[in-house]
Order: structure tokens, then sequence, then C-alpha cells
């Protein structure tokens, strides 16, 4: 397939290259320049976002609503794209940008996706990511090769695209609880003389099994948080987006609130850069262990 990719961060451009080594034709854009530079001496064409809507079918994997928006959403980049271009977004977004989204690309002839991914930097360069995906059945399919190619498994969970976002908005609130529970574990397992790194590795050898108990478990017992698979603040933008979805839905979200106030000090004390699993800090601090 002749395919664009707009977005080429640390996963997007995972995901990208596979395509390409998978022989895809795939158009790439990026804010910046470097990954795209790398991506062309894979063997991927640089583009303009219009470029990249011009094949027909574009991925894009962006941090957040206000990128999307601005980039993709511009009511100029919409309007140029070809009647029946297809646009599948593999961000995690709000479900409100979703149906905005397809709201905005249905009143143009345009078709909209939803195919949210569950996994880190490193299963997107195996092609081991898990793609949750919403839209219409025939879009869905006409796109599968491609899913196919990025991950293990496609789970469809429904025809408007915001249902995906919902799912893997919470299964990053999932992922972001299991992180604090090890982080207030570990913490007095250390503040009671014993080790954290033997504490977890005993819970998950048995107990706890799963790449989220082992791989951030192995992380935080050893805190050491690198390399940094998912930076601190898109693990706080994951949490404000499950609170803003529970508020729409009238459902309390009591640990959303100790995540965010943790979240928010590991920010205030400069820990932007690092893996979220580095929220952990947060713990210790305020035990007087850091």
């Amino acid at each position: 397939m002749r395919i664009g990719f707009i977005g080429l961060g640390g996963m997007g451009g995972a995901m990208a290259r596979n395509l390409l080594e998978a022989g895809h034709t795939v158009l790439v854009w990026n804010r910046s320049p470097e990954p795209v530079e790398r991506l062309v001496a894979a063997g991927a064409t640089a583009a303009t976002i219009d470029e990249a809507f011009a094949t027909g079918v574009v991925l894009s994997m962006l941090a957040d609503d206000r990128a999307v928006t601005e980039r993709l959403l511009d009511p100029a980049v919409l309007d140029a794209a070809p009647r029946g271009a297809l646009h599948v977004n593999m961000a995690t977004v709000s479900t409100a940008l979703a149906d905005r989204a397809l709201r905005a690309h249905t009143d143009r002839g345009l078709r909209y996706v939803a195919a949210p991914v569950f996994g880190r930097t490193e299963a997107a360069a195996a092609g081991n990511l898990v793609v949750v995906a919403a839209g219409a059945a025939a879009d869905i399919d006409g796109v599968r090769p491609l899913f196919d190619v990025l991950g293990r498994r496609t789970w469809i969970v429904g025809d408007q695209p915001s249902a995906a976002n919902l799912t893997k908005i919470f299964g990053n609130y999932l992922i972001a609880c299991s992180i604090e529970a090890m982080a207030e574990a570990t913490t007095v397992i250390e503040a009671g003389g014993l080790d954290p790194v033997q504490f977890l590795e005993l819970l998950t050898d048995g107990l706890f099994t799963g790449p989220i108990f082992a791989g951030y478990g192995a992380m935080i017992g050893s805190r050491s948080y690198e390399p940094v698979n998912f930076r601190l603040p898109l693990g706080f933008k994951d949490v404000q987006l499950a609170l803003t979805s529970g508020l729409e839905h009238n459902v309390p979200l009591p640990f959303g609130g100790v995540l965010r106030d943790a979240f928010v000090e590991a920010l205030a004390h400069g820990q932007a850069e690092q893996d979220w699993a580095a929220v952990t800090e947060t713990a210790r601090r305020r035990a007087g262990l850091a």
C-alpha cells in the first residue's frame, strides 16, 4: 500500500519503519526534521501533511489533543484531502476529540478510524503492539494488513471511534494505578529495611505476572527509569483524560485524584523527561526517603 504516516516520535518512528520493512510505500511527516531524515534513509519519502493525506490512507501518531487539533483538524488540511481518504488516528486522545474529529472528517466526505495502541517503544519496534480499533467495519478491514504489521492482535471495540479511545484511556489508567501501587508498596518495604528489588521479583514470579508488573516492577524496584518508554507528562495527560471521562459519565475515580497529585508533584520536581514509572519518587519523597 501507499500510505502517509504523521508523527515520528519513539512510537511513530518505530511503527513507520516496520511498515517500510513490510514493503509498503510510506510518505512521512514530523514537526522536527531528524526523525524524517532517519526514515528517509531507510526508504521512506519525506512529505507535507497534505501530501500524506493525498495517498488516500494516512496514519497518525501525535502526542495529544492539541497536536492533533493543530496539525490534522486544521480545516485547510481536511479541505485539501481527497474525498474518501481515510485517516487512522493511533494516538491516545480524548473521546471528545474523537467525536469532533469524526464530525470534521464526515462533513468533508473523509473517513476516520481511531486505533490507539497498547505497548511501549520496544513493542512498537518488534511489531508486538495491541491495536484497539473502532470505526466503520469496512474502513477497519481496509487497513487491517497495516495493523497486522504493527501489532500482534487487533481488537475491534465498536463502530464509533471514541470507543477505542475510551478503552485505551482506561487501560492506561489501570497501568498508572499499578505503578502507584508498586511505588507505595516498595517505599514501605524500603523504609522497613528490606530490598525492593527482591520484593518485586518475589511477587512477579507468580502472583503478579505479565508485562506491566514485571516491566515496570523492575524499573521501580531498582529506581532505574531508563530507557524512557513513556514520558511522565504523557502519563499525567492520560490520568487527566481518565478523570475527565469519569466526570462525563458521573463515575467517581478516587484513585485518579491520588494519581493526579502524584504526577503533579513529580513534574514540580523536574521529572518531565523521565519514564512515568519515576512517579515512584513522589512516594519516596513523601516518606522522607528521597
